[in-house]
């Protein structure tokens, strides 16, 4: 089908993923370029592309086992001509196929090929996930010319952004780090909280940073874990916003306000990594058991890994000593820290 009016990109459901898809959505809308392109995600996702220039419109979907009838609703009253499908999952092609879209295009993968009007052999595993995605539109005679894409973060983002900072005291135009300790999908993910706090006490100490702590309300616990630690170096949560805890505090719009104007960010494998290096923020990531050669952060950034032969294992629970994460030193994080902060290299940002 080549003369379609109406297309539906289907994008991924987490923020990190929903990320690493922005070059192929912006790919999307190069290639189609007079057409009226949609984006369709998890309503809490929806303000992560709606920072890509020239959407037509972004269609907040529910979600979740209950809202297929919901979402096959909303996207029929699209009328699309195509739905491109970024996610693997079974139910995105359910969703498109109770929509009555007429062309479901995407990877053939979990037994949904039948639901599928072009249903194209998924990938062997391996490689970056921004890579699959880059390869379905490939493959779907779709250019990707490049791997670069442009973000607009709006005045209101960074308005959500600095009133949320100051309402903990932080003042405008304060050189800040911001820190994202958690990861979803298990602890295994996530480097010491100690450490984090030692990684803090350093950068205020010396550094002379604000560190603003961010990540998911299931994220409060590591939260607190280092809140504790601080408060054993003498250097708790402080009443001159020089250390700020806004876990649980942020959603997106208010996470990209942060992000966007945030020195540098220190995270482990988390969608706040891929955010920040998508704003050109430099990253300081650190991997454990996840695998860096499928979920880097996008650009030229600082990737820390500790060399065990189990690792990447992929596994939510470390079984033994989680030596992956324990290798990595509280001097390893904050050398490179320091270095990206006083680093006159631009980072560049691609995929």
């Amino acid at each position: 089908m080549t003369d379609a009016t109406r297309v539906l990109i289907v994008a991924p459901n987490w923020l990190g993923d929903i990320v690493m898809a922005l070059p192929s959505v912006a790919a999307v809308r190069r290639h189609y370029a007079v057409e009226h392109l949609s984006v369709a995600l998890p309503r809490a996702m929806a303000p992560v592309v709606r920072m890509i220039p020239g959407l037509d419109a972004v269609v907040p979907l529910e979600g979740g086992h209950g809202g297929i009838a919901t979402d096959a609703a909303t996207l029929a009253a699209g009328r699309y001509d195509i739905a491109i499908l970024f996610p693997n999952s079974f139910r995105s092609a359910w969703v498109t196929h109770r929509a009555s879209i007429v062309e479901r295009w995407g990877y053939g993968a979990g037994f949904r090929g039948w639901l599928l009007t072009r249903a194209i052999k998924r990938l062997p595993r391996g490689g970056h996930h921004s890579e699959s995605y880059r390869t379905l539109l490939r493959k779907l005679n779709i250019s990707v010319e490049s791997d670069a894409v442009t973000l607009v973060v709006t005045d209101a983002q960074r308005a959500r952004g600095a009133a949320l900072l100051e309402r903990y005291k932080v003042t405008s135009g304060a050189s800040i780090v911001v820190i994202a300790p958690g990861a979803a999908h298990g602890h295994a993910k996530q480097w010491l909280p100690v450490r984090f706090a030692e990684v803090t006490r350093r950068s205020v100490m010396e550094l002379g940073r604000t560190v603003v702590f961010v990540g998911s309300p299931d994220d409060r616990p590591v939260g607190r874990a280092i809140e504790s630690a601080l408060t054993q170096f003498g250097h708790g949560l402080s009443d001159d916003g020089r250390v700020v805890n806004l876990i649980g505090h942020t959603d997106i719009p208010t996470l990209i306000g942060v992000l966007a104007g945030c020195d540098a960010c220190v995270s482990n494998d988390t969608g706040a990594m891929h955010l920040a290096a998508a704003l050109a923020r430099p990253v300081v990531a650190v991997f454990g058991p996840s695998d860096e050669r499928a979920t880097a952060p996008a650009g030229r950034h600082t990737l820390l890994t500790h060399p065990v032969r189990c690792r990447p294992c992929l596994l939510r629970d470390c079984p033994i000593d989680h030596r992956c994460m324990t290798g990595i030193s509280t001097d390893d994080v904050f050398d490179a820290l320091a270095r990206c902060l006083t680093s006159d290299e631009p980072k560049a940002v691609s995929w």
